[in-house]
Formats: structure tokens, C-alpha cells, sequence
């Protein structure tokens, strides 16, 4: 079972490092402890930051803050059933 609450402020914690407003995915990379391979795991679910960009859309770019882009990806993710 996936815990949602962790899984959020884990991409929180890695994504907030970043220089807001974001345009794109690649403005995340610099943000993130191990780049596109950071690794975001709860339950059965694991994700590196490289699959979330192909698994998911394109987003709905600028992002003017962390939480903002995680709640997107939160409800991409739930919206696929991944999660």
C-alpha cells in the first residue's frame, strides 16, 4: 500500500531545491540529490525521477513553487492508477 502522505513530501523534499518558477522537467535535475535517478519509493511503488517525466504528461508548466508541481504529479500519478 501506498503511503501518499510520504510519497508527496519525499518529491517535496527533493523537488524544492529548485530555482522557481520552473519551465520545463530539466529545471528540476539540478534540484535533485541524485539527479534524474533520485529514486521516490513508497509501498510497492518506486519511481525514479526519469520515469516520472515519461510515464507522466508534459505538466502544466510554469510552477511557481515545489508543492504546487508535486500536488500535479500526485494527481497524474493517481489519475494513471500507479499509485
Amino acid at each position: 500500500m501506498v503511503d501518499k502522505d510520504d510519497l508527496r513530501q519525499q518529491m517535496v523534499d527533493a523537488f524544492e531545491g529548485a530555482d522557481y518558477p520552473i519551465n520545463s522537467p530539466m529545471d528540476l535535475v539540478p534540484a535533485l540529490p541524485n539527479g534524474p535517478g533520485t529514486k521516490f519509493e513508497s509501498g510497492d511503488f518506486s519511481m525514479t525521477a526519469m520515469e516520472l517525466n515519461t510515464k507522466l504528461g508534459g505538466g502544466d508548466f510554469p510552477y511557481d513553487s515545489a508543492e504546487d508541481f508535486v500536488d500535479d504529479v500526485m494527481e497524474q500519478l493517481e489519475d494513471q492508477d500507479l499509485i
